[in-house]
This record gives structure tokens, C-alpha cells and sequence, in this order.
């Protein structure tokens, strides 16, 4: 028995253009291709791409689950190495949770104060995010975030959190001089912004559009804009406002 491409789309959640992707580059090619042209797939192709959305879930990049599909004899032995890490994600993302509820906490007990919402630990902010997740939140822009899973893809979890720390310490500048009553286009802000477009350039040119859809991504990522929003109510806008200003007055 064989399912045309669209029903392995429909089965999967996965999109017929992802699917198409991944058999023209040689990661996922269907059973047969039918005299229309259609994709069709076996229970096979069904198992083999089980495996690469469980992977994907663990932010393995396409590459290297090429390779690990390459290398793969058993079906049953690679599937329960897929188990082994869905139960070391559990893990981590219990890890995870008990980092949000410290942060919670500190925040609500804050409030309640009546003093200024401080981060007593910015380093924990995103305690137990993985290097491979730094892609996945780029989402949107797939290019950089190729580029970013390669250079992620060698880094410990020890430069992992170096980076995040020195992510969290320029989001509470930045949300410093909100609160002092800067305005997104004030030259302190837009010396934070330049500083992190400088960043972003070293892992690949990014245009001026392009950089105003991740200002954009500041508010509609619902990860992004939960990380600054835990640190000042509206500094995702904010975020987003400056690099808006930076974008029109320094690149276009």
C-alpha cells in the first residue's frame, strides 16, 4: 500500500513543499512517482520520516540527520536511540520548567514589593536552552538560521550559556535605558542595536528588510517575545521600535 503525497502531508502535519524538499535533496525520496508526477510513499518513507520529524523535535539539522539516516541499519535499534533522546529532552525541559518558575517567582515577588522587576539571575533566564534551538527560534528566516545551525552545531552547552548570558545582559541594557525614558531612536539605544547587527553580520550579510523583520519577530515570536517581556513589560516593542529606527536611518 502506497499514499500520495498529499495524504502523507495531511498524516504528518508536514507540508507537500517540505516533503518535496526533502526528496530533492536526496533526504526522504518517496517509493515511486506516479505517471502524473505525484510522490508516492510506502510505509517505509512513513517510518523513515517518523524519524526525521523526531529528530528535527530535538534540533537535529537536515544534514545530520542525513547522515544519521545513512548510517542507520535497524529500524528498531534507531528508534530507540530516538527514545533514549526523547527521554533525555524530557529531562532537559523539566530542567527548563524549574528555571521559568524561579523566574516567575522572582518576578511576582517583585511586584508585589512594589520594586523595579530586577533579573537576580539573568544567567538562568534561559538555563537549559541548547545550542540547536537557536536555529529553530529563527525559524522565519531560514537562511541565517542554516547559518546559525552550522556554527551552533559544534558549540558546548558551557559557550551555549556564555551566550545566552551576554544575550540576557544586552536585553537588560537595552530595557535599562527604556526605563530611563530613551526613545528608540536615542543614541544609546541605537549603539545597543548597532552592536547587535554587528553580530548578526558576522554570520552572514542581512539587509535592511530582513533586519526589520527580526525587530518584527521581537513581538510576533512568541519565545523571543516572551524573553523580554520577562524582563520589562514592553521591551519586545521596544526591541522592535529601535531597530525599525536603525534599519531606516542606517541601512536603507
Amino acid at each position: 500500500m502506497d499514499w500520495p503525497i498529499s495524504e502523507v502531508a495531511r498524516m504528518s502535519g508536514v507540508t507537500a513543499r517540505t516533503l518535496r524538499h526533502y526528496d530533492e535533496t536526496g533526504l526522504l525520496p518517496p517509493a515511486r512517482i506516479g505517471a502524473n508526477g505525484r510522490r508516492y510513499y510506502e510505509e517505509h518513507q512513513l517510518l523513515l520520516l517518523q524519524q526525521i520529524l523526531v529528530l528535527r523535535a530535538l534540533g537535529v539539522g537536515l544534514p545530520e540527520i542525513g547522515r544519521i539516516l545513512s548510517e542507520q541499519v535497524d529500524e528498531v535499534d534507531a528508534l530507540r536511540g530516538h527514545h533514549r533522546w526523547l527521554l533525555a529532552e524530557r529531562d532537559r525541559l523539566d530542567a527548563l520548567a524549574g528555571t521559568v518558575s524561579r523566574t516567575i517567582a522572582e518576578l511576582e515577588q517583585s511586584r508585589k514589593d512594589g520594586k523595579p522587576v530586577i533579573i537576580n539571575r539573568p544567567e538562568n533566564l534561559f538555563e537549559g536552552v541548547q545550542p540547536s534551538q537557536y536555529a529553530e527560534n529563527m525559524r522565519d528566516f531560514p537562511e541565517l538560521a542554516e547559518e546559525v545551525g552550522r556554527r551552533t552545531a559544534a558549540m558546548s552547552q558551557a559557550d551555549a550559556d556564555a551566550g545566552h548570558r551576554e544575550r540576557t545582559a544586552q536585553m537588560i541594557r537595552l530595557a535599562e535605558l527604556m526605563a530611563a525614558g530613551h526613545a528608540a531612536d536615542a543614541e544609546p539605544v541605537q549603539a545597543e542595536i548597532d552592536a547587535q547587527y554587528r553580530a548578526l553580520m558576522q554570520l552572514r550579510a542581512v539587509s535592511a528588510e530582513e533586519y526589520r523583520a527580526i525587530g518584527r519577530s521581537c513581538v510576533d515570536n512568541d519565545v523571543w517575545r516572551t524573553a523580554y517581556e520577562a524582563i520589562a513589560p514592553g521591551l519586545a516593542a521596544y526591541q522592535r521600535d529601535a531597530i525599525e529606527v536603525y534599519a531606516t536611518t542606517r541601512l536603507s
